[in-house]
């Protein structure tokens, strides 16, 4: 009698947090899809459907029908970015958890620098922006990148984080780092990307930045009439973080939710 040989074991998980994207997602989770297929990893696609109005779940549950390594998650209410992200993070199963924007504003092919930084040890490794080594191929608009420099400021004053740019929506995080860090979020706002990185602070793991190509997509939902909420996640971050200590998750807690 022949013994069934037990699935290998899932070295990355990719989360594509999306709220109405069915336009872009097609495109994006194949080209995904056609590079994975041919890095030899074994790896699972999470998207997640952040209470979306449009097809994307049913365009993503097309997908997972015929390739068994895309999964899709789904809630009916809009939480916001870093819910939908924190929600993949804590359904993944791999060694590895990469969250990209549905857009691969942040080509998916630059995950070849961040892996390395893991295999050095780093527990957490963020794509930037904002490093002398970045390569800009379409930059934003002069009045969106003066933002950009105002909300660093107001992050380094307020949330003490000296990274050039917490705000690329590109960053891996080794299975356990992520298991930790994401049932602690308190925003779910656009701002979750800053608390992450005070979490893992606070938790002792170790943070680095990469240069990477990056292409803006013109298509970004955040606003500069959005500013005054930005200040808000960022001064309850300040605020909820100051003498407090984050928890850490079980490995039973977490395979509970997987």
């Amino acid at each position: 009698m022949s013994e069934t040989a037990a699935p290998a074991p899932i070295q990355l998980s990719l989360i594509f947090p999306c709220y109405n994207e069915e336009t872009r997602l097609p495109a994006s989770l194949q080209r995904v899809r056609d590079y994975l297929r041919d890095t030899g990893l074994t790896y699972e696609i999470l998207i997640v459907d952040d209470g979306g109005t449009d097809r994307t779940t049913e365009i993503a549950r097309a997908v997972a029908a015929e390739d068994p390594h895309v999964r899709v998650l789904r809630y009916e209410q809009n939480q916001g970015k870093g819910h939908a992200v924190a929600y993949g993070a804590r359904h993944a199963r791999g060694q590895w958890v990469l969250f990209s924007d549905a857009d691969l504003s942040t080509p998916i092919e630059e995950m070849e620098r961040l892996l390395p930084q893991l295999e050095r040890g780093y527990d957490i490794v963020i794509a930037s922006r904002g490093l002398k080594e970045s390569k800009l191929v379409v930059r934003q608009p002069w009045y969106r990148e003066r933002a950009g420099k105002l909300m660093n400021f107001l992050i380094r004053t307020l949330c003490g984080l000296k990274f050039a740019d917490t705000q690329c929506g590109f960053k891996l995080f080794s299975a356990r780092a992520a298991r930790d860090i994401f049932p602690n979020l308190t925003v779910r706002g656009w701002m979750f990307d800053v608390e992450v990185l005070v979490v893992a602070q606070r938790l002792g793991y170790t943070t680095t930045d990469v240069p990477v190509t990056w292409l803006n997509s013109g298509e970004s939902r955040v606003k500069l009439r959005h500013l005054p909420r930005i200040i808000r996640e960022l001064v309850h971050i300040r605020m909820h973080w100051f003498g407090r200590q984050p928890a850490r998750q079980t490995r039973e807690e977490a395979e509970g939710v997987a």
